[in-house]
């Protein structure tokens, strides 16, 4: 089976119109997540699957799936046009409606999370706070200070993610750097919990603001994002949305914990 990145194939057809075939299952994961090929018209590509009907109910979440809200994110994010999210769409597969997204591939040498005996993070590192490592005994959590990851941060909190743990960080051996599994995500209450909380409180990037400038005038009522987001999430969503984007604009600075609840999820990994 040959793999193709997103630059080299049209992903998002591939996606959609391909024949879908299961090769296995990703053991791990809390869902139904099942590794797949996809083929059409000579092409192929690895891809994930995630049926609706292996998702567990989330009592917080009780409105839409997992599968909507994986390609919300995916929407939001092409919106921005950092490309922070492998192509992903919703179609029907082997075993129903389900979330289509191309396998990453990550670069294994590649290194974004970090302990450190140090009291402060080296160059080229963000501190994210004390992590218990056995024994009674505590390291430094660090996270790596590039403005990929920081472009992550930034759309971490537009989606209002739960769940930004280490192991939805996937390098890719080109440089450049995709998340994952956004199936916890698009709340109407705050509930951004995430690992990457070393700029909590600077200023954002004037990219950054360029950038929520573009999607706040995409998400207004009538553009084609606002258009593509209603099947996937409630109106009371896309509002929260529109809302979030409007504070971070206003605000100027990355959030910080709000102190209600665990800002790390759990496991971190």
């Amino acid at each position: 089976m040959s793999s193709s990145s997103p630059e080299t194939l049209p992903a998002v057809e591939l996606l959609a119109r391909g024949e879908l075939t299961v090769r296995g299952r990703v053991r791990e994961a809390s869902n139904a997540v099942l590794y797949c090929s996809v083929a059409h018209e000579g092409r192929e590509a690895a891809c994930v699957y995630k049926p609706v009907a292996g998702e567990r109910p989330l009592w917080d979440f009780p409105d839409g799936t997992l599968a909507q809200r994986e390609v919300a994110a995916y929407e939001v994010s092409e919106a921005t046009g950092w490309g922070l999210v492998p192509p992903t769409v919703l179609r029907d597969g082997p075993y129903g409606e389900g979330m289509v997204q191309l396998w990453i591939e990550a670069d294994p040498e590649a290194r974004l999370l970090a302990l450190t005996e140090d009291a402060e993070p080296g160059e080229g590192w963000k501190a994210v706070g004390p992590a218990e490592v056995g024994e009674g005994r505590t390291a430094l959590l660090v996270h790596a200070d590039s403005p990929e990851l920081r472009r992550l941060a930034v759309l971490d909190a537009v989606i209002n993610n739960g769940d930004r743990k280490g192991g939805h960080l996937l390098p890719a051996p080109d440089g450049r750097l995709y998340g994952i599994d956004h199936g916890v995500t698009f709340h109407v209450d705050d509930k951004l919990r995430t690992l990457l909380w070393g700029w909590a409180g600077e200023e954002l990037p004037a990219e950054a603001l360029e950038v929520l400038g573009g999607l706040g005038r995409a998400l207004a009522p009538g553009e084609p994002l606002a258009a593509r987001l209603a099947p996937l999430l409630t109106a009371a969503e896309i509002e929260a949305l529109r809302a979030r984007v409007g504070a971070l604009r206003e605000n100027r600075r990355h959030p910080e914990p709000s102190g209600q609840w665990p800002a790390i999820p759990w496991p971190p990994v």
